[in-house]
């Protein structure tokens, strides 16, 4: 996430959270699938892990595969001809010099012609946009997907997710009318509402009643968090770098989305080892 979406409150929003209510009281998500491997604490892989590697590519998912990560964020957006890809930017503008222009412009041989990785390191001049099916044979059964619907259908996605058996494996943080369509979609997947700030989230909590909630640093407080637990749903926070850690582990949030995925898990390991 990092950026993105919030759970405003305006009309339109509390008719989309009424509507969605109806249909989570048909069939209620489940957990995720996977309980976290690293002191109780969800680690969500930001754009993979990609200190030295291009974020969003094959290689920075691996490593947060090897790292023991949790969940992978990707970001998912169109191209011209059908196909879904992960790109944060809505443009390809600054992975590579090869093309400029937004991402749904291109159809998938076109970008993955742009060599995507030379801004990191020559040695990843090879390395090229993923595409979701190749995200889902890497990730199949070794960590959760954190699915950033930037702009891809979300029906679409939903159809490559139930093929792979992953539809109970992955979170989904999206705006409200895209949240609205999972759950009339895929029952069984697991939509992540934002409420923004604290005044938000006990509406969110009673009409939505989700399994999990997301936020972010700026806006969390404990009693958000107190919230969430008392309502049942885990709550998965974006940090703004390490120093935030000690802090949101004190409070006691389920889930951290970080840059640094590998300090993130060094510091449960060794908080593990303490008790």
């Amino acid at each position: 996430m990092k950026t993105g979406h919030s759970f405003r409150m305006t009309a339109g929003a509390a008719f989309l959270l009424a509507a969605m209510a109806a249909v989570s009281a048909a069939a209620a998500p489940q957990l995720p699938a996977r309980a976290p491997r690293q002191g109780g604490v969800y680690v969500i892989a930001h754009r993979g892990a990609h200190n030295g590697i291009p974020e969003n590519t094959i290689p920075a998912y691996a490593k947060a595969i090897e790292l023991g990560a949790d969940f992978v964020e990707v970001d998912l957006r169109p191209t011209k001809d059908g196909h879904i890809v992960s790109v944060h930017n809505s443009t390809v503008d600054a992975y590579t010099q090869d093309a400029k222009g937004n991402v749904s412009d291109f159809t998938l041989d076109e970008l993955k012609a742009m060599d995507i990785g030379s801004r990191v390191g020559l040695g990843w001049a090879d390395t090229r946009i993923p595409t979701l099916e190749e995200i889902i044979a890497l990730c199949r059964g070794k960590i959760g997907l954190y699915v950033d619907l930037k702009a891809a259908d979300v029906e679409a996605v939903v159809a490559q997710l139930r093929a792979a058996g992953m539809a109970g494996d992955a979170v989904w943080y999206a705006g409200a009318g895209q949240l609205r369509k999972l759950r009339e979609t895929c029952p069984e997947c697991q939509p992540m509402p934002d409420p923004g700030h604290e005044k938000g989230l006990p509406r969110l909590l009673d009409m939505l009643q989700p399994k999990v909630v997301a936020s972010s640093m700026k806006n969390l407080t404990p009693a958000m968090v107190k919230a969430c637990h008392d309502a049942g749903a885990l709550l998965f926070v974006d940090d703004t770098g390490p120093g935030d850690w000690a802090q949101m582990l004190a409070w006691g949030v389920d889930g951290i989305q970080t840059d640094e995925p590998e300090a993130l898990i060094a510091l449960l390991k060794a908080r593990d080892a303490q008790k």
